[in-house]
Parts: structure tokens; C-alpha cells; sequence
């Protein structure tokens, strides 16, 4: 496991520091609010069910910088054997992969419609690259914010700000 999460951080690094930055879009101050580094605090589902497949207490992060780039990591709290081998078996690296989400890429905040876009470059899922995430958004108290999926509005992710 930790050779793929060395690998998707190289990745990552490698392919946002070789974007051009350009405009970042993000002008007003809403948008500046979503700025950070943020540790998930919890993934709700239809009112207070946990997310399936992440466990009970799921861990991750997400970066937004202020050039318009962000960074997503989302580990399920449940046990995760270790390989047997040097290298995973199929089964392994199936199991391992289980629940975790990881993407990153350009992202866009709509300051009316109070949603973040995200714009997937790279992602652990092949499937997902080149698709476009929305979330909506709002600043809680505790210096967090909640995302809500528009594809899925009973579904919650908490964040809070790191400092």
C-alpha cells in the first residue's frame, strides 16, 4: 500500500507542478474562503448513516491552492491486510483499493450557486479522469466546511481547515 500511495504522491506532484498556472479564477472572497488544506471529519449518508464501504471513522484530505489546483485523498477505516508478498496478488491490490478515493486537478468555484468544481486530471479510478465533480458548498461552524455532491444530495463530506 504504501508503494501506490508513494506512487498516486508522485503523480500528483509531477503533474501540478507541471501545469501552468495561469488565472486561478478564484476572485471573490467566498471563493478565497475555500482555499486550504482540510482534514475530513466525517461522510454522512441519508441523514446520519455512514458512507458505505468507508467504515465508521474514514480519514483523508483535500487541498485546494490559490492557483485553482486541489488534491483529494479518502482512506476507509476498516482493516486492510498488508500483502503477503513483495508485490500485491490481484486479490490484495483489489482489497487495498476498496472504498479509497484519490483524484486530483483544476478546480472552479461558482460563488452563486456556491459549488466547487472539480476538474479531474488524474485519478486512482482510470474511469474518472477527464470528469468533472460538483459540489456544493458551505462554511460551518469550527472553521469547517461541508461538501454535498450534487450527484448524490444525501451524502455529506465535513472538512476541517487545518492551520
Amino acid at each position: 500500500m504504501r508503494s501506490i500511495c508513494a506512487l498516486i504522491t508522485t503523480v500528483i506532484v509531477v503533474v501540478l507542478t507541471s501545469q501552468p498556472m495561469g488565472q486561478s479564477g478564484l476572485q471573490g472572497e467566498t471563493a478565497k474562503r475555500v482555499v486550504g488544506m482540510w482534514r475530513l471529519v466525517s461522510i454522512v449518508q441519508d441523514g446520519g448513516k455512514q458512507a458505505p464501504n468507508r467504515g465508521a471513522n474514514p480519514t483523508g484530505l483535500i487541498v485546494y491552492d490559490r492557483s485553482g489546483l486541489m488534491s483529494v485523498q479518502i482512506m476507509p477505516d476498516r482493516i486492510r491486510p498488508k500483502y503477503v508478498g513483495a508485490d500485491p496478488t490481484p486479490e490484495e491490490a483489489k482489497e487495498a483499493l476498496r472504498g479509497y478515493t484519490a483524484y486530483f486537478g483544476r478546480y472552479s468555484v461558482d460563488e452563486r450557486a456556491m459549488t466547487v468544481t472539480h476538474h479531474r486530471q488524474g485519478s486512482v479510478n482510470p474511469g474518472d479522469i477527464g470528469g468533472d465533480l460538483v459540489r456544493k458548498f458551505e462554511f460551518a461552524p469550527g472553521n469547517r466546511i461541508v461538501l454535498t455532491p450534487l450527484e448524490n444530495p444525501t451524502r455529506r463530506l465535513t472538512w476541517e481547515r487545518i492551520q
